[in-house]
Formats: structure tokens, sequence, C-alpha cells
């Protein structure tokens, strides 16, 4: 499954606007919470999120280059020039954000992974629970299943697994399978840990404890 790049833009724009109005909710107090990124917050990630739609394909390069190709260490950068002290600030800055269409130099689906699993990196520790345009999470599924674990994929973890999603019959690959939630198959995919009973099939197992 793939989609256009038009449409990809209007998928994020989307997202990120319904983000925004997810967290205007959110107390001080909760911007701490830990999100499903080891040693982030959930205001850590928003500003990523906010650095990364800032950043176009020559200021990646350029700090990729200045940060010697560490891109940990890049992330990490980014994240402290984005996070305001005052977590509302960043919210009205990714609100402003929101229509941008900068992108470093990548398939044009890592802006649904990255809208997608980030925004349950967030929602999820603050209990709030959302909907996903289900061909978007599939493609997005489609590309980490593609792409290395050693860049933020998934191809490793899947391999010889069928993932078939429940809420859509999507289904992707030859093996062992595993079903559930298109977004909790994306969520895995990704090395993000999930509840208890969250995938099913014989291959649920092998696919959470790669995940977690």
């Amino acid at each position: 499954m793939d989609v256009d790049s038009q449409h990809v833009w209007q998928v994020v724009h989307a997202e990120r606007s319904r983000l925004v109005d997810d967290l205007r909710r959110v107390p001080r107090d909760a911007w701490s919470t830990p999100s499903l990124c080891p040693g982030w917050t959930v205001h850590d990630v928003l500003a990523h999120l906010l650095d990364t739609a800032k950043t176009s394909r020559i200021d990646f390069i350029r700090r990729m280059i200045a940060a010697r190709f560490d891109f940990d260490g890049d992330n990490d950068i980014g994240i402290a020039r984005e996070k305001r002290d005052d977590p509302a600030a960043t919210l009205t800055a990714m609100q402003d954000a929101v229509p941008l269409t900068k992108t470093p130099p990548a398939p044009r689906a890592t802006r649904l992974v990255e809208a997608f699993v980030h925004g349950e990196d967030i929602r999820r520790p603050l209990g709030i629970a959302t909907d996903y345009p289900l061909d978007a999470v599939a493609a997005a599924l489609m590309h980490q299943s593609k792409t290395t674990v050693a860049i933020g994929g998934g191809r490793e973890r899947v391999a010889g697994l069928r993932l078939v999603a429940t809420d859509s019959g999507f289904a992707l690959g030859d093996g062992i399978a595993v079903t559930g939630r298109a977004i909790d198959l994306l969520l895995a995919a990704s090395g993000r840990p999930l509840p208890d009973g969250s995938l099913d099939g014989p291959g649920a197992a092998r696919l959470t404890a790669s995940a977690g």
C-alpha cells in the first residue's frame, strides 16, 4: 500500500492538529510523565515532533555533520532547542508548525510513522485514546516492515511473521500469525511496549518480546 505525497501531508497536518487539541487539556504536572520512548517525557516527545516539523532536508544534513552523525545526540539537541519552560508554549509552537511541509531526507512514509508512533508515545501514558486513519497506518506499517531496526524500523522484529490487522483486514508478511489493531501492530513493529492482550495469535509473544 502506498500513499502519495499530498495525502501524506494531509494526514500529517491533521494528526498534528488533533494532537495539539488533545494536549490542551493536559495539566502542567502531567507533562513530565514518562513517554513510551525510554528516557523521554511526553513533553520531550512533543518538542521532538516540533523540531522535526521545522527541519528541512538541508537543515538535517547540516545538523548531522555538526553532530558527527550522532542521531541520538542530535535529537537531544533538537529537544533542548524546542522545549519551552512552559509546556503550553511548546504546544503553541506546535500549533504554529501544523501546516509545515519540511522533512528530513527520508521516504515520505516516515512522516506517517512519526505522526502515529510519537502520537501514541504521548497519548498512551496520559490515558488519551484516539483512532487513526487505517490506510495511512497500514502504509506506515509497511514502511517499518522494510526498514532495519538500526535506523528506526522494525524489519528484524517482524521477520517470519504475518501481521493481520483485526480492524481493517490488512495483512502483511508470511509466517507465524500475529493479530491485533493496526496501530498496535505498528507500535510493536516500532519497538514500543504494549499492554498484555493487545496482540493475539501464535506469533504474538515473539513480537511483544522483541518490542519490549
